[in-house]
């Protein structure tokens, strides 16, 4: 069974850091593409980050290029956010999705291209 659990998280102040976990299970992250989303309450969910696996290939959003890393960790089956300089404007809740489709796509993440979603993990920017 596929499932995708995200953890890591909290209540930051402004400028803090965080790193985010989003650890697979059910199959393996080497041929596949994971993202990284948020959603902040009233507005609509937002791409923040993917890492395509099996090439290294990386996507930010604008608002966060240059403060977020997307990474794994060889062996590890398991992606991270590391996110610096955080504002408040960061708030909200981060999910991870897997895309199995293996392809390599060109622009922004779309949503319709995710299979699988995990619950999230809310992050809160504030003093």
């Amino acid at each position: 069974q596929v499932q995708l659990v995200e953890s890591g998280g909290g209540l930051v102040q402004p400028g803090g850091s965080l790193r985010l976990a989003c650890e697979a299970s059910g199959f393996q992250l080497d041929y596949y593409s994971i993202g990284w989303w948020r959603q902040a309450p009233g507005k609509p969910r937002e791409a923040v980050s993917r890492l395509r696996i099996p090439d290294g290939t990386t996507y930010y959003s604008g608002t966060v290029l240059g403060r977020f890393t997307i990474s794994r960790a060889a062996g590890e089956n398991t992606v991270y956010l590391q996110m610096n300089s955080l504002k408040p404007e960061d708030t909200g809740n981060y999910t991870c999705a897997a895309d199995m489709s293996g392809w390599q796509r060109p622009g922004p993440p779309t949503i319709h291209e995710y299979d699988y979603w995990g619950r999230g993990t809310q992050v809160t920017v504030s003093a």
